[in-house]
């Protein structure tokens, strides 16, 4: 047996070089706000210093015991008794989900909602960081909640199941979850400290292709091969590659090429996820998608089902500058430079359904780093830094930022009037259930 090639690191080396350099010369980020006063923020901080211990021991046993989407049972239970312990009410099982989670404090005015997320990934655990986003989240409820008698509004925690494929995100907002929130703030463990990386829209298309069996031998001419009909559509996707953006990503697997090589395949099929920057250019990659499918479905003689989205579609990510700047401004209290978009290669990023919330209200989501430019998302080093001092630091510096960036929120109109002003100049709500319809 021979061993696959090891891939040349030249280029990789490269750009992590190029961007070691220009993080070490980025401009920090600047908020034109006041956001919540010191003593407000001082209030915030002293509380998370109470609750240290707890959010460290919450991620540590999301850690320990990593649950996939839809089955955080243990999961959900431990943030919903942190929470409850802390005089909140909780409740699991909300918006149809039995493991999503909400709970809320302050009453009247705006309304923000921190999130968090607890899924896991099979066979690797918390490799996208997902006990530190559930931890720090969590901390940012509990950190802004004792502010709120002094900046008003509301104030709730949305557990959201599932984000690695399950869409939970999108789940809970057709259910009503989402609907009198205003904003909602996250984030989410990284190589690198970055203010507004982006995320790419993802959808998922599962193409089976329906031939004629016959002797491949005897009377192969009475046959329509559906796998060479799944070939041919592999290979147009590929030749499709020179022709896309830079940023958008196809990528797909054979899921059934046949059963047995003497009998002419009648059915094969194929899975490919398809990607890209904006919701528009996303929904245009598809169509072009489908037409390569149809055409090798016309070139082989064989039918063709498609079959989108099985899993709700994620939209990239429409970020927030001004809540951006503002947990920016919060990070530096921690020790942390906080990058602008640009300065980490945008194409180091995979997609999320948080995409699909930033489409509905104004979004946050933050790239908090785990101390090691070299980490890469999905992978064992990730999961093992997740659970590392710099995965508990994240925790801490983390809630710290979300607790104090929501609190400006609530007490800053300005602010939020500059929120609101932004998205509603980069198109405003979208229908998202409709959008690809």
């Amino acid at each position: 047996m021979t061993v696959p090639s090891s891939p040349d690191d030249s280029y990789l080396k490269a750009v992590a070089a190029a961007t070691e350099r220009a993080v070490a010369t980025a401009e920090p980020i600047r908020s034109e706000f006041d956001g919540a006063s010191e003593a407000v923020r001082a209030r915030v901080e002293s509380r998370l210093d109470e609750q240290a211990d707890a959010l460290l021991g919450l991620s540590h046993d999301l850690h320990a015991h990593p649950e996939e989407g839809f089955a955080e049972n243990r999961s959900v239970a431990a943030v919903a008794d942190l929470v409850r312990g802390q005089g909140f009410e909780a409740q699991v099982g909300v918006g149809e989900l039995p493991t999503a989670l909400l709970a809320t404090a302050g009453s009247g005015g705006p309304h923000v909602a921190v999130l968090a997320e607890y899924d896991a990934l099979p066979g690797v655990g918390h490799a996208c960081g997902h006990n530190i986003i559930c931890s720090a989240g969590t901390g940012g409820f509990l950190g802004a909640a004792a502010a709120l008698g002094e900046v008003g509004g509301r104030l709730s925690l949305i557990g959201t199941p599932a984000e690695e494929g399950g869409g939970g995100k999108e789940i809970l907002a057709r259910a009503g979850v989402f609907d009198d929130v205003d904003a909602v703030v996250m984030l989410h463990p990284f190589s690198h400290d970055v203010a507004t990386h982006p995320f790419l829209g993802r959808r998922q298309v599962d193409v089976v292709f329906h031939g004629i069996a016959a002797h491949a031998s005897a009377q192969p001419f009475m046959g329509r091969n559906a796998l060479d009909a799944v070939v041919a559509t592999y290979q147009g996707v590929s030749a499709l590659r020179q022709h896309m953006p830079s940023g958008d990503r196809v990528h797909g697997i054979i899921t059934d090429g046949g059963q047995r090589p003497n009998v002419v395949p009648e059915r094969a099929a194929a899975q490919f996820y398809v990607r890209s920057a904006d919701p528009d250019s996303l929904r245009d990659l598809a169509e072009r998608i489908e037409r390569i499918a149809r055409g090798a479905a016309e070139m082989t003689g064989c039918g063709v089902e498609l079959v989108w989205d099985g899993q709700y579609p994620y939209l990239p990510i429409r970020h927030n500058d001004a809540l951006a700047a503002r947990w920016a401004q919060h990070q530096s209290r921690r020790g942390r430079t906080s990058l602008p978009r640009g300065v980490v290669p945008e194409y180091l990023t995979g997609s999320t359904d948080l995409g699909n919330l930033s489409f509905r209200m104004p979004a946050m989501h933050p790239m908090i780093g785990l101390g090691d430019s070299g980490l890469s998302l999905h992978t064992a080093g990730f999961a093992t830094a997740a659970g590392s001092e710099a995965g508990d630091r994240a925790v801490l510096d983390g809630a710290a930022g979300l607790a104090l960036t929501a609190v400006d929120y609530l007490a800053d109109e300005r602010l939020r009037d500059a929120v609101h002003a932004e998205f509603e100049a980069a198109g405003g709500p979208l229908d998202v259930p409709r959008f690809f319809d």
